[in-house]
């Protein structure tokens, strides 16, 4: 499906995507702009899934810790 951008840079989501969203007027969308360039549609408020929250805390040139390693660092005493 393809949507035609105005000169004003807006679209018009067809209703068969508001209807798909669940989505009736009135209510808001929101936008989120993933970082390979495409954008995911969400009615507002909707919360995405657990997946979702994978690699949140990830930190550039941190190695990723295992569950065990975690638990080690919480069970070790005296460093706080």
């Amino acid at each position: 499906m393809e949507l035609t951008v105005t000169s004003k840079g807006q679209i018009t989501l067809r209703q068969a995507v508001l209807d798909h969203l669940g989505i009736k007027p009135g209510e808001r969308v929101d936008v989120e702009l993933l970082p390979d360039g495409r954008a995911e549609l969400r009615p507002a408020g909707a919360r995405p899934g657990l997946a979702g929250l994978r690699g949140v805390l990830r930190r550039p040139g941190q190695k990723p810790i295992s569950l065990e390693e975690m638990q080690a660092a919480i069970e070790k005493p005296g460093e706080r």
